[in-house]
């Protein structure tokens, strides 16, 4: 039988500091984290960018595992030269293969803690819902948005995002450190029981399943000429009504919510992500009756031969 091994990233961006500072205390105290003896490879994602303060050197290397460069590791942008790198060093046909990637991020959103699926792969989803059913955290499923792709779990059979805030950027938070480990020690500790065959899976998970985003009200040159509405502001999870206010301009006109059907937001004034002109995202919460398939895939990926 192959050898279960994971693949636990932190700062893929590389001014989200709370997870590499967690990974380097670890690497001092190899007993700081309970990994329940599965063989675990520890990287930061972007070592240049952390070394610069910087979300990113050249593009964000969390939209960089596909296309030309990811391909051919062109070493005049380095996050596709060190995507490349990564899936050369831990992919399925790599020097250390994993079959599981965790990737680790902070916001400065009010997300609290949740988990981020992209697409609905089986094993994902039934390794998200082992963790929503112990610690309750909410899952969005990001899908059907051609703007955002590329992130890096999408190159692993199986693959999580972990996203813990508000927290600004560079700064270091107790609280998120602590959510950190309590979260990857929680994932660790569901996939030994997946590889003991010792589980128990939920009837139904929540799901929260990206719609589309929305920009900034910008003038017409472009820039942008108001601001997320105080009432709307850190209202990450909470559902919207139908003239609810969303933005705020300072000659007084609201903006609202004009959509008949009760989204909800999530990523709300995200700093990261006015240059990707998201204000913040749209979401529908579904109830999803649990899939046995999703279960035999988790199983089949963590007992392959």
């Amino acid at each position: 039988m192959m050898q279960l091994q994971v693949l636990l990233v932190a700062g893929t961006h590389g001014n989200e500091i709370n997870g590499i500072w967690l990974f380097e205390e670890w690497e001092k105290s190899s007993f700081l984290i309970n990994t329940h003896g599965i063989k675990t490879f520890k990287e930061i994602g972007n070592p240049e960018a952390k070394k610069a303060g910087k979300r990113y050197i050249h593009n964000d290397l969390n939209r960089s595992f596909q296309g030309e460069s990811f391909l051919t590791s062109n070493a005049s942008n380095f996050e596709g030269s060190r995507a490349n790198e990564l899936v050369n060093l831990y992919g399925e046909a790599g020097e250390n293969p994993c079959q599981i990637a965790l990737d680790f991020h902070t916001t400065t959103a009010a997300m609290g803690s949740c988990l981020v699926v992209y697409g609905r792969r089986s094993a994902d989803l039934a390794l998200a819902s082992l963790i929503q059913n112990q610690l309750g955290l909410p899952i969005y499923l990001h899908e059907s948005d051609q703007k955002q792709t590329g992130f890096l779990v999408e190159s692993w059979p199986c693959g999580l995002v972990v996203e813990i805030g508000p927290i600004g950027q560079g700064l270091l938070n107790s609280r998120i450190i602590f959510q950190t480990k309590l979260i990857l020690e929680t994932l660790m500790e569901q996939i030994h029981q997946v590889k003991s065959l010792n589980l128990f899976f939920p009837d139904k998970l929540i799901i929260h399943r990206h719609i589309k985003s929305i920009d900034f009200p910008r003038d017409e040159k472009g820039n942008i000429d108001g601001y997320v509405h105080s009432l709307r502001q850190s209202k990450d999870w909470r559902a919207l009504k139908k003239n609810d206010e969303l933005f705020f301009k300072l000659n007084g006109e609201i903006i609202r919510f004009e959509e008949q059907e009760p989204y909800i937001p999530v990523f709300i004034n995200e700093a990261a992500y006015v240059e990707k002109n998201i204000a913040m995202s749209f979401t529908k919460r579904e109830l999803w009756e649990f899939k046995k398939e999703w279960k035999q895939a988790l199983i089949d990926l963590v007992h392959q031969k």
